[in-house]
């Protein structure tokens, strides 16, 4: 076993493969995860305060829109009539 191993900690090989620099801005609405059954997917997302939210298909996020759907790619926004992709960071 690596001697980072050893100590908990996560080797720089993993750590650097991990992040990304500036994956998210803090400033707008944020897709962080996605996961459940392919039928019943749901995201986590980080708004813009800084508040993390778990949400399916259909939840409101204020004025940022509606929830239209969740693929394995990221979820679909529908807000004032148009509609968005929010893609996982990276991708």
């Amino acid at each position: 076993m690596a001697n980072a191993e050893k100590a908990g900690r996560t080797p720089a090989k993993v750590a650097g493969l991990a992040t990304q620099d500036n994956a998210v801005n803090r400033n707008r609405l944020n897709l962080l995860g996605i996961y459940g059954p392919e039928n019943s997917l749901t995201a986590l997302v980080r708004l813009p305060n800084g508040r993390t939210k778990t949400v399916t298909r259909g939840a409101r996020l204020s004025s940022l829109g509606q929830v239209v759907a969740i693929d394995a790619h990221g979820l679909i926004l529908s807000a004032r009539g148009e509609t968005k992709r929010l893609s996982m960071p990276g991708s």
